[in-house]
């Protein structure tokens, strides 16, 4: 194909190499005879649709034939509907070798794909939480046959995602599906399982991937945030931008494609990161991804100080919003309280002499019992077990950036039941909970542990034995 590119100025017609794949997927690549004239193609694939350009391609001192040709339609369905429906046909009375259609290929994609290749029938959309899989189909069978639905769920809690994948049988049902479905499912082709790279770009962006995985330490990270502040910090607070709809939900662009750990070390700067999920365009070198957050103060903070961050430097990524079928305004009230509580106890704990008097406060005080933000299941209140109750299990807590206050961890630990005491170590973000029995206490490290309450991400785990501990501090200090 290189033969082909170069000989292009001599066809009389060099398309531009930035519209070739605008959109995606509506060039065809022809293997045609060397007799086959522009006019009979244009007049044998115009039924497929509107076509933008017709490229024969000729040898550069000849100019005759080399029996390849390239159409240019102005819609991608159109470009795999004449390719369904061509491939291996005769195009005259007096040819006697049939044609081969493929979809050409894109800058990104390693070779020309045919009707059978799973790039063109299988595509990726953000759906409503609600959505089964019978609503998935329900919702897009209208474009053509579908083989499979699949929605993508929480390997633990078994709830979805929002996300989701439908295959077509068809390329053109698919093509069709992303043209004309509503732009809230953000459809895209989706990138094929165990797809290995095979244009030497995809390996420079490989390697340069690797080197970044392996070579640059997270704090490099923190620091190049840091070289950014004065970018971010002069958002105007009543740009347009701040009017959008917000979720816990993110959706990030990228020029250069990145590989979900990338994604996952850039964004989990912001604290109360849920999960991650890479979505490679197959046509084209950008990096699509979506980026979830337990809960929205984490996805609004990700949003305005990663947006337009640059990573590798040179290269800005895009930030916005995705919608997660969640109220707003519920979200922004859920947000403020989270906001208060962490600030306060952040007041109170960096000041010692406080510490006291608000953490007896809150213990002897009748006032209600602070509310619990969390996105967190937490089971219903226990009773807690008498003091004298002999210890089966400690666990150890480290908080992040603060304490938490003592009346709240009472309340959150006593859910899972046999509770008997939780201490906070003076002058340090690290506590310790005692249990009656040992199921409670995993219960408690499997629901807890790396989660975020009012506005902190907990640690919990067991501790060690006071004996091996005391060893530690005789070591330590």
């Amino acid at each position: 194909m290189e033969d082909a590119s170069s000989s292009a100025g001599s066809a009389g017609f060099r398309p531009g190499v930035d519209s070739l794949d605008e959109p995606p997927n509506s060039r065809i690549f022809l293997v045609i005879s060397k007799y086959t004239s522009e006019s009979v193609l244009r007049e044998r694939f115009s039924p497929f649709g509107d076509i933008q350009d017709i490229w024969v391609v000729r040898d550069k001192h000849t100019k005759e034939s080399k029996g390849v040709a390239f159409v240019k339609f102005a819609r991608s369905s159109q470009a795999c509907r004449a390719m369904e429906e061509m491939h291996g046909q005769c195009l005259g009375p007096n040819d006697t070798k049939p044609i081969k259609v493929f979809i050409a290929q894109s800058r990104s994609s390693g070779s020309h794909r045919d009707v059978e290749d799973e790039e063109l029938t299988r595509i990726f959309v953000m759906i409503p939480k609600s959505y089964t899989e019978e609503d998935l189909r329900e919702k897009f069978k209208v474009y053509g046959d579908i083989e499979y639905c699949s929605i993508i769920k929480n390997k633990v809690t078994g709830e979805s995602k929002g996300l989701g994948y439908v295959r077509y049988l068809k390329p053109s049902q698919a093509a069709q599906a992303i043209e004309n479905c509503d732009r809230s499912f953000r459809a895209l082709l989706a990138e094929p399982k165990n797809k290995v790279s095979e244009s030497p770009e995809q390996d420079y962006y490989s390697n340069m991937r690797q080197e970044a995985l392996g070579h640059e330490p997270r704090v490099n990270l923190f620091s190049f945030v840091g070289e950014q502040q004065s970018e971010f910090s002069s958002f105007d607070k009543n740009d347009s931008r701040i009017q959008e709809a917000v979720s816990k939900r993110l959706s990030v662009v990228s020029r250069v494609p990145f590989t979900e750990e990338q994604l996952f070390s850039i964004f989990d700067i912001v604290p109360g990161l849920e999960y991650c999920e890479v979505q490679r365009d197959p046509y084209s070198n950008y990096g699509h991804g979506v980026v979830q957050y337990f809960n929205v103060a984490s996805a609004i903070y990700a949003k305005y100080k990663l947006h337009g961050f640059q990573y590798p430097p040179g290269n800005r990524i895009g930030v916005s919003f995705l919608d997660d079928g969640s109220n707003s305004a519920d979200l922004i009230r859920k947000m403020a309280t989270q906001m208060v509580a962490s600030q306060l106890a952040s007041m109170v704990w960096s000041n010692p002499s406080q510490q006291q008097q608000f953490l007896q406060f809150g213990g002897s005080s009748g006032s209600q019992l602070p509310q619990i933000q969390t996105d967190v299941v937490l089971p219903s209140c226990k009773k807690k077990a008498p003091p004298e109750t002999p210890v089966k299990e400690r666990l150890f807590i480290v908080f992040n950036p603060h304490p938490l206050p003592l009346d709240v961890l009472e309340d959150i630990f006593c859910r899972f039941g046999n509770l008997i005491e939780v201490y906070l170590v003076s002058g340090k973000n690290v506590g310790y909970v005692k249990y009656a029995d040992r199921m409670s206490a995993n219960d408690a490290i499997s629901t807890l542990h790396g989660k975020i309450l009012n506005g902190v991400r907990l640690k919990v785990m067991l501790a060690d034995s006071p004996r091996e501990e005391a060893k530690k501090r005789q070591r330590t200090y």
